[in-house]
């Protein structure tokens, strides 16, 4: 019983030490935050329902999970000290069964402590753009959106399309998915980059071996950008007929929306929602989170012209490699990690790679 006890009062240092990690007095005041905006009569005809909502669940479950937590500690703990009083081994295998579970669900939580950025709690919006190549591309493009669709359906995520240009005869030009989580931006900032697929093309008649890239950009998702300011005269907003799903009126007016922003020539275009109005904010959201992320980078690249660095062009800094034949493998040019199971990675079982890009970056990488 010793031994137990001793793992316990092991397994208190520990929580207290993730724990901390989650703040869980913010997290409280953010809920009650989020309550009152759920009680607003109107509030389910906000376009931002289902985030805030969901966001709501998120933090009950986070807030719940940590208090369970507690409660089974000092439960455990408390039967341990009197079984040993009493000199009492019958619920001995009970408790180190109990101690399992606790450590299995801690180092759960450890994972959750490399998300140190700044955003990493945001939700996040992917765009997906082939690379030349045509139909391959394209098709290696459309596989890509489906790996990420699949890993969202793992985590128990809501992803929508907002935006898609197909392929005239198979996959897609380019995609922007928007996709509200836990943690979402934190896993797929590790997925931004150029993605290259090598396999024996089933578009070749000839069955030859292509090598196909594709483009993948990662925002997290900011409400409120409060150091972007965009003027209406910067705007070039363009309205179209939509050709993506999203109810009867979608494909029958013009409700897509593209907004360019005219100094940087940064362009977004929504076409999923069912009004031009739903459309025209949702590009604007994601325009201004656009803008916020180039000028981080800016910032980024001139501090790393500073250290005298030569960053590589946007579509030469290849981050990940997935060859299907003559050989099976993924690898990650950053971290050096690999799997030798290109179907289950593109099957959306990413976690292995994610995890060991942000312990990379966690290095000072």
């Amino acid at each position: 019983m010793k031994e137990i006890i001793s793992k316990l009062k092991k397994l208190k240092e520990k929580y207290s030490e993730v724990r901390g990690f989650f703040d869980l007095e913010k997290n409280k005041r953010e809920l009650a935050v989020l309550q009152e905006k759920m009680a607003a009569p109107d509030f389910w005809r906000t376009q931002n329902a289902a985030a805030i909502s969901r966001q709501f669940q998120d933090l009950t479950a986070e807030i719940s999970f940590w208090e369970n937590l507690r409660t089974d500690l000092d439960s455990a703990y408390f039967l341990a000290k009197e079984a040993e009083k009493q000199k009492d081994e019958s619920i001995k295998e009970d408790l180190e069964k109990k101690v399992s579970e606790i450590e299995s669900k801690l180092k759960e939580q450890e994972f959750f402590i490399l998300f140190s950025g700044k955003y990493d709690n945001r939700n996040v919006v992917i765009s997906i753009h082939s690379g030349a190549g045509g139909v391959e591309a394209q098709d290696w493009a459309e596989m890509l959106l489906r790996m990420y669709l699949r890993f969202c359906q793992k985590k128990n995520w809501d992803a929508r399309i907002i935006d898609e240009s197909r392929g005239q005869e198979a996959g897609i030009k380019s995609v922007t998915v928007e996709i509200i989580g836990r943690y979402a931006y934190g896993h797929l900032k590790s997925e931004a980059g150029v993605h290259r697929l090598v396999r024996i093309s089933p578009f070749d008649a000839e069955k030859m071996r292509h090598t196909s890239f594709a483009l993948v950009e990662v925002m997290p998702v900011l409400e409120e950008v409060r150091e972007i300011e965009v003027k209406e005269e910067d705007l070039k907003i363009d309205t179209f007929r939509s050709s993506g799903h999203g109810g009867q009126s979608v494909n029958t007016t013009d409700s897509a929306v593209r907004i360019t922003h005219l100094p940087t020539k940064i362009s977004v275009s929504c076409q999923n929602e069912r009004s031009q109005a739903q459309n025209r904010q949702t590009a604007m959201k994601i325009l201004k989170s656009k803008l916020f992320l180039a000028k981080l980078q800016e910032q980024e690249k001139l501090k790393t012209e500073l250290r005298g660095v030569v960053l590589s062009p946007e579509w030469g800094s290849q981050i990940r490699s997935y060859v299907l034949q003559p050989y099976k493998l993924v690898k990650d040019h950053r971290t050096e990690f690999e799997s030798t199971e290109p179907e289950e990675i593109l099957a959306g079982n990413l976690d292995n790679f994610i995890k060991e890009y942000l312990e990379y970056k966690a290095r000072g990488n």
